[in-house]
């Protein structure tokens, strides 16, 4: 590590060598911690029509990414390398209809009481659950759009609580 930076800005995901590691948390107390992240999904108005009238080809898209999107914070310790599996006490994921983009809005509520954050399983949620709705839909329109995601907020642990200042 460099001398001449602070100990509390050196890079922790370097070992001294430069290579990454898994950061050792074990000696931090758990807290409770919370993320929530969120994305949006635009699409045609006849696209977003069929949904939220039953009417796409594979069934209940909004259902289906909602549980894909649950499932996927269970996972992010296997998809993001240097992620700690974290035992989550609560994983929530709201879809709500857009009529104005059209699409939808999508955002992940994640809890756990644990060493670490949240913020990467939050964030994965509602990235597979984005995906998981354009793959339920693309039989309408391939040209569904996943944007903005985002981290919202953090909470829990001894660096500062985060609030997105601006929420679109």
């Amino acid at each position: 590590m460099k001398e001449n930076i602070p100990l509390e800005r050196q890079l922790t995901h370097l070992n001294d060598r430069g290579e990454a590691r898994m950061v050792d948390v074990s000696a931090k107390e758990p807290t409770k911690r919370q993320a929530v992240a969120a994305a949006q999904v635009r699409m045609l108005p006849t696209t977003f029509a069929a949904i939220q009238t039953g009417n796409a080809p594979k069934g209940d898209v909004l259902a289906i990414s909602r549980v894909a999107g649950i499932m996927a914070a269970k996972q992010t310790s296997q998809l993001i390398p240097l992620c700690h599996p974290l035992p989550l006490h609560k994983v929530e994921v709201h879809i709500t209809p857009d009529a104005q983009l059209p699409g939808y809005q999508i955002r992940a509520t994640v809890t756990t009481k644990a060493e670490t954050g949240v913020e990467m399983e939050a964030l994965t949620a509602v990235s597979i659950a984005s995906l998981t709705l354009y793959d339920m839909a693309k039989a309408l329109e391939k040209s569904i759009q996943i944007e903005s995601i985002r981290l919202i907020s953090k909470s829990g642990g001894k660096s500062e609580n985060y609030v997105r200042e601006l929420e679109d």
